[in-house]
């Protein structure tokens, strides 16, 4: 069993984890979780094992000189804690790192025990894929899980996907498995625009992040690097007449399928989130989510020290407010795609051009990640029913 020692002890805590590689097109997912990181100074606690899990001929350590002195970054996946006050305190748990190269099952079985003895409520798992979607329209982000209960009592979709998977949906599958109720959300990047990073798909996941677990979510200069990264994506596009073209059919494609749904809930959630941001306290989460240091022993890890986790304290749960929907991710019905834009293979429902990327299989229709991220042979995409890959 793994002891933590010297951490505090959490009010109800939230696992968010992302991992670099196959499911993390753009880095944006990995890239919410750096985010988070730095905005509410984790401290990390915990890193795995890099001899366990990576290949380094995959993925490669790296040196670099610290006062003349040279040392050495391992590739690995780290753990570590913010705790986040206001009237509602919630505390979070972030996992990031990178997709491993070997023992997937023994490597979410570790993560799973630190969430046991952390008393992790809820496990959220972030992922970004590459699909037949407009930079100029808001970014699609879907929630799915492998709970039917949760996905009801959370309006989230119940996973139908079947084809090839990453670390995302090994996790999710062994978190329900353990019986840790399990979210993950899917940002669908561009794929005429993959090359990372991509503030604007970032931004969609914390954004709906903040509405699945009732917390404020400092943005710092996100918004601005999301107008500047449409802007250049804007500029390029005019550039290329094949290009502009392509977009526009995207955005025609995009806006006739979400017609019947530009009303009602989508409306009503940015309102909500716009309310909350105006005057934080009559939001979800109550105070601004102002980030305090996490105790004043240093994190350890103690695995023969015999400690217990002891009984997490009384404090109220902010239980999240209702969740709306997840967006659906449209694609259009027949997309010419333009020989000179790279991108994955087909979505569902598009029968883009030529593309760059893995190849292609049987029932895969999207990518989500970079093609030298992608175990031999796999490609990940969405079905054709519109479920988000793992």
């Amino acid at each position: 069993m793994i002891e933590l020692e010297g951490v505090p002890e959490l009010i109800d805590p939230v696992m968010v984890a992302a991992f670099e590689g196959w499911n993390d097109a753009g880095d944006a997912a990995s890239t919410a979780v750096a985010h988070l990181d730095r905005e509410w100074k984790g401290e990390v606690f915990a890193a795995l094992d890099a001899e366990d899990y990576y290949d380094f001929q995959v993925n490669r350590p790296t040196v670099f000189l610290d006062n003349g002195v040279r040392k050495i970054t391992w590739p690995t996946t780290r753990l570590s804690v913010v705790r986040i006050g206001g009237d509602k305190p919630r505390d979070l748990v972030l996992v990031r790192g990178i997709e491993p190269s070997m023992r997937w099952r023994s490597f979410c079985n570790e993560l799973l025990a630190f969430a046991h003895e952390l008393g992790v409520e809820m496990v959220v798992i972030l992922g970004a894929l590459l699909g037949d979607t407009p930079h100029t329209r808001p970014v699609p982000v879907s929630g799915v899980t492998s709970d039917p209960d949760l996905a009801r009592t959370m309006d989230l979709e119940e996973t139908r996907y079947e084809g090839p998977t990453g670390i995302v949906g090994i996790l999710q599958e062994a978190c329900t498995h353990a019986g840790v109720p399990a979210v993950s959300l899917w940002a669908a990047v561009p794929h005429y625009v993959s090359q990372p990073p991509n503030p604007k798909a970032t931004l969609a996941l914390l954004n709906r992040l903040e509405d699945l677990i009732g917390l404020h979510i400092p943005l710092g200069e996100l918004p601005e690097d999301a107008r500047a990264w449409q802007l250049g994506v804007d500029q390029l596009a005019a550039e290329d007449s094949e290009v502009a073209e392509y977009v526009q059919t995207l955005e025609e494609a995009r806006d006739t399928a979400e017609l019947p749904e530009a009303s009602g809930e989508a409306i009503a959630r940015e309102f909500e989130r716009y309310l909350r941001r105006r005057d934080p306290g009559s939001g979800p989460g109550g105070g601004p989510g102002v980030a305090t240091e996490g105790g004043d022993s240093p994190f350890l890890r103690d695995t023969g020290s015999g400690r217990t986790r002891p009984p997490k304290p009384e404090r109220p749960a902010p239980g999240p407010e209702s969740v709306p929907g997840p967006e659906s991710v449209p694609g259009p019905e027949s997309v010419p795609g333009p020989e000179s834009v790279p991108g994955p293979e087909s979505v569902p429902g598009s029968d883009a051009g030529p593309v760059t990327g893995p190849e292609p299989v049987p029932g895969s229709d999207a990518t989500p990640g970079q093609a030298d991220e992608a175990p031999s042979g796999e490609s990940p995409g969405e079905s054709a029913d519109g479920d988000s890959p793992e």
